[in-house]
């Protein structure tokens, strides 16, 4: 883990920080079926290693407000497309996760790859599955990313203090559980990649360096004779990878 800087974090403001990630690997919902964000590229991604070849596939968004519109970008694709989903499908299924009508929720795998890709985060649902997240609506966090303000350490304790920051973020390499309420009488409209009555939901936490997280489909179960799937959509032999905390 490289040393924390002896500069205070006022001299820091002013420095160029290098990106550091946190990504949403694999999410399911109450009713059943599964995916994963758009921009993910599976296990050929290294969970160890230089940042440069860990990040690839973590998703950058322009502002730390949750409610901004635009589906982010990776460092490997580049900016993600609504059409992305086919291929985030590939990886994951052919049935998007199903969220019950009432008490509904997304559950899943947030993993941070480096120091500052870390929790709170937030979520927020774009309905037209567009990326039209300013009129979208803000989902309840259940169960959260840990972190102090999108940071933890490399071993996964998250700091007390933000007193010192360091200019390059370490490895971390760790998957956190993440728990999303569905606001009762969400109604998906999108039609993206074959698939119809599609939301997007949009997790990231509020990190300056990022913000960091993802961009996943679901659809609601109760729409679930409206709802078609992709037409030869085939899994991937390469999977998200999972990797214990």
């Amino acid at each position: 883990m490289p040393s924390f800087s002896s500069l205070i974090f006022t001299a820091l403001v002013a420095t160029t920080f290098v990106s550091a990630h946190g990504n949403v690997q694999v999410v399911t919902g109450d009713a059943g079926g599964n995916g994963t964000a758009l921009g993910i590229q599976g296990g050929v991604v290294p969970g160890t290693g230089r940042n440069k070849v860990t990040e690839v596939d973590t998703t950058v968004f322009r502002k730390t407000d949750i409610a901004t519109d635009g589906l982010g970008k990776t460092k490997g694709g580049g900016k993600n497309k609504a059409a992305d989903l086919a291929a985030a499908m590939q990886l994951s299924g052919d049935t998007l996760p199903q969220v019950s009508a009432s008490g509904g929720s997304i559950s899943g795998t947030f993993h941070i790859v480096t120091t500052d890709g870390a929790g709170p985060v937030s979520a927020m649902i774009d309905p037209t599955a567009t990326g039209n997240f300013a009129s979208g609506v803000q989902a309840n966090i259940m169960t959260d990313v840990p972190g102090n303000k999108g940071n933890i350490k490399a071993n996964g304790v998250v700091p007390r203090m933000m007193s010192l920051l360091t200019k390059r973020a370490a490895n971390v390499n760790m998957d956190f559980p993440i728990q999303i309420a569905v606001p009762a009488g969400t109604t998906c409209s999108g039609t993206v990649a074959g698939q119809s009555n599609v939301c997007f939901m949009k997790i990231a936490n509020s990190n300056k360096a990022g913000p960091f997280g993802g961009v996943v489909a679901f659809q609601m179960a109760d729409a679930s004779a409206g709802n078609t799937t992709a037409a030869g959509a085939v899994k991937a032999a390469v999977l998200p990878r999972r990797f214990s905390a």
